[in-house]
């Protein structure tokens, strides 16, 4: 295995992509996200998985009905807009319908929305990317790693709402990192901004807190590490001698020049998390995020009589204390499994006599010994990309230790060398972009640690972007590595991938498969 150890200091401006390259793979990308999104959107004329649920609460919020969701309520506005504007588009009148939300609906106004915005994902991890290497090389290789998700491309083709809780994580953290590299209003606008995202992500589900978990512990870890380096800066700093024929002026203008300079903002927005205090996270991080999560159950309690924000929370509460432990759905499954993909979810499952018949939607099902053709759509990632990126959090976990290492040693050297403090540099921009990673995957999985209620592996959507930026990490070092076989590596990564994705592409779209063809697919037995 190639190593990812700390590459030696050089002055040679590192290898990248030139701006029209990149330009155009990220339009390739989102080309292929949108074709596979929209590909065959109505195929299934039904509800499928908990489309039951969340196509049904925006039918009915559409009709000024509530139905009590479990969840908050902001993705219930979201579906019923995409309903709405998707009636109104010149083909809705056109393909088969359905009253099965309640109102009389094409598949494809309940699901259109969905598909536009999971299609829109992949730019969102670039650009997260982009901005903490300021590499367009490594924003281009998340893109497209992210882009040949299959759990990520099949929660993009229905009516459910984990699309949402990722896509306002995600631009919380945009925003949050464009505000470390901001200055004045529009540092504080651009926290506000992201604390909206947050927020917001918290109004989808109550998971979407990871998000604002990690911002917390990214903003801590910024300023333990300034600790550590004050620590080391005790020491009393030799005095360095002066001669007797510098001018007086001199020393007294270069004091005056050192205690009015105003440190310079680094193009690498960890590196400059102490420049936000207390203030910018209670106001930003707290009650921008509290207030947007408040705002969003206005339109529900409004047609709840009687009820209160706080009292939909105790019956939020309630719903998920009451939902069952591992035995109460054939697919929940344990938090350690989701990073090896162990247990995927069947979201729709349906046999016919023949390609030319129609996919049954109300009635019993076909005889199994008679099945010919079958429609499986599987709620699963791509098995190498799970298994790459957990692979390589595990490697990065090792690269942080040496790269913190290497800091701490840099540290001690100064200190013992009396150094010049207001020139020493922060953890290195790798270091600081790994413990990002890090700090957000496991925010975003280990408080499932404790959590008793029956949970699937769509859970760890979240933390999967974060393990996908890791791995994006290592290929993109390795692309460019002056090793033959590092560069292979790498190429080869990314082949594999996207050879997964479409050899289990029958699995996300549900395209037609005989048996033969089905097993093929079923390469464990927990992943029926």
């Amino acid at each position: 295995m190639p190593t990812i150890a700390p590459a030696a200091a050089t002055t040679t401006k590192p290898l990248d992509l030139p701006p029209l390259l990149f330009w155009l793979g990220i339009v390739g990308v989102f080309a292929g996200s949108l074709a596979l999104r929209f590909w065959g959107l109505s195929r299934f004329n039904t509800l499928v998985f908990d489309e039951v649920y969340y196509a049904r609460f925006a039918g009915h919020f559409l009709k000024q009905e509530l139905i009590f969701t479990g969840h908050p309520p902001l993705s219930t506005y979201i579906i019923a807009i995409g309903i709405w504007l998707g009636e109104h588009l010149p083909w809705s009148a056109e393909g088969a319908r359905n009253g099965l939300s309640g109102l009389y609906l094409s598949p494809f106004s309940y699901r259109w929305l969905n598909a536009l915005s999971g299609s829109l994902i992949p730019l969102m991890v670039a650009g997260i990317a982009y901005q903490l290497s300021r590499r367009r090389s490594y924003a281009l290789v998340a893109a497209i790693l992210m882009a040949a998700d299959g759990l990520y491309l099949v929660e993009s083709r229905y009516a459910l709402n984990n699309i949402y809780l990722v896509i306002f994580g995600l631009l919380g953290n945009l925003c949050f990192l464009q505000a470390l590299r901001s200055r004045g209003w529009g540092q504080w606008l651009w926290l506000g901004a992201a604390g909206v995202g947050f927020g917001a992500s918290a109004a989808i589900k109550w998971n979407g807190l990871g998000f604002l978990l990690a911002a917390y512990g990214v903003w801590l870890a910024g300023w333990i590490l300034h600790w550590i380096q004050k620590f080391f800066r005790r020491s009393p700093r030799p005095l360095e001698p002066k001669t007797a024929s510098e001018p007086l002026t001199n020393r007294l203008s270069e004091r005056a020049n050192t205690r009015s300079l105003t440190p310079s903002l680094s193009k690498f927005p960890l590196q400059n998390l102490t420049q936000l205090h207390l203030g910018h996270i209670l106001i930003c991080f707290a009650l921008i995020p509290a207030f947007t999560y408040y705002l969003s159950w206005i339109p529900y309690v409004q047609l709840t009589e009687g009820s209160s924000v706080w009292e939909l929370q105790l019956q939020t509460l309630n719903y998920h204390q009451r939902v069952g432990g591992l035995d109460a759905h054939p697919y929940c499954s344990l938090w350690y499994t989701w990073p090896l993909m162990l247990r995927p979810v069947a979201y729709f499952y349906q046999t016919t006599h023949g390609i030319n018949e129609p996919v049954p939607v109300i009635g019993p099902p076909t005889i199994p010994s008679a099945s010919v053709v079958i429609y499986d759509v599987h709620a699963m990632g791509n098995p190498f990309l799970w298994w790459f990126s957990t692979a390589a959090i595990v490697l990065v976990m090792g690269a942080f230790v040496q790269y913190f290492w290497r800091w701490l040693t840099g540290l001690q050297q100064m200190r013992s060398a009396g150094g010049i403090w207001e020139q020493t540099a922060t953890l290195s921009p790798s270091g600081w972009l790994i413990l990002y990673v890090l700090i957000n995957w496991s925010a975003n999985l280990l408080p499932w640690i404790r959590v008793t209620r029956c949970v699937f592996i769509y859970h760890y959507m979240v933390s999967l972007v974060f393990a996908i930026l890791a791995l994006a990490y290592l290929v993109d070092r390795w692309l460019f590595h002056p090793n033959r076989i590092y560069r292979i590596t790498a190429i080869g990564i990314v082949v594999i991938v996207l050879l997964a994705l479409a050899f289990w592409l029958p699995f996300y779209l549900g395209l037609p498969l005989s048996p033969a063809e089905l097993n093929l697919r079923r390469w464990l037995d927990s992943w029926i």
